[in-house]
């Protein structure tokens, strides 16, 4: 029975649209009982508000299959010393970080800590940047540049801190392998046998790739397979969308 990682965003759904034969491919793995984590490297919604979105697509997932590059970090945090924080972020990101301990400051932060956020500004740059140039330790959930629209991510929010102190954060959410090797703990699982789905050559399958995972890609979302050949690694299968795949 193996472990399947599978991608939301141009596998399950297209903004809050069902990609048609997604849900009955996630019902059939429940069903099967596949060991199922579903990965967002998007650290704004909780697993409940996740829950919420893809049932209101009709997809029924468990609450608990749910993780999110917050949940991440504030694992990859636990492993690290010092437990104040200065974080740009969304609730859930900070929920998280509280959860594993965290104290969230602007007074010495060990850690500063960027995630999605809508409400960026100047003073968060500001502080941010100081924080980081004096010593604090720069974590970000995504690297991601940016999302539908072109809205800004958190790639984005972290380049003028990058900038004003020199220093690159670690970045967490896929392509880290870290982020894997987390979900996959988060169910106990092994990467020998375990498959990753995603629509991302990038990002899916790249992360997946490090981390020893079975690929899957599917082209219902970012990658096609024109973009397949533009890489030095390739997926080990290749299908239109979630409800073609036969390999669990």
């Amino acid at each position: 029975m193996k472990n399947i990682i599978c991608d939301i965003d141009g596998v399950l759904l297209h903004n809050n649209q069902l990609i048609p034969g997604s849900d009955k491919f996630i019902h059939r793995v429940l069903e099967q009982g596949n060991p199922l984590v579903v990965l967002t490297n998007y650290p704004v919604q909780t697993g409940k508000d996740l829950q919420n979105r893809l049932g209101a697509a009709g997809i029924k997932i468990p609450e608990e299959c749910f993780y999110t590059s917050a949940m991440a970090t504030a694992d990859f945090l636990k492993h690290q010393t010092g437990n104040k924080a200065y974080v740009i972020g969304e609730g859930a990101l900070t929920h998280e970080l509280y959860k594993a301990g965290f104290t969230i400051t602007d007074i010495n932060p060990d850690f500063v800590i960027v995630g999605e956020t809508r409400s960026y500004n100047w003073e968060m740059i500001h502080k941010a940047a100081k924080f980081v140039a004096e010593g604090a330790r720069f974590i970000a959930t995504n690297p991601d540049t940016h999302g539908p629209s072109h809205s800004p991510a958190c790639g984005a929010l972290c380049a003028p801190i990058e900038r004003i102190s020199g220093r690159l954060p670690f970045y967490v959410g896929k392509p880290s392998s870290w982020i894997i090797r987390s979900a996959l703990n988060h169910i106990d699982g092994h990467s020998d046998n375990t498959i990753i789905i995603g629509d991302n050559m990038k990002t899916d399958i790249l992360a997946g790739f490090q981390a020893g995972l079975e690929t899957v890609l599917v082209t219902s979302g970012v990658s096609q397979l024109s973009d397949v050949e533009l890489e030095p690694f390739r997926p080990n299968h290749i299908f239109p969308c979630a409800g073609d795949i036969d390999v669990v």
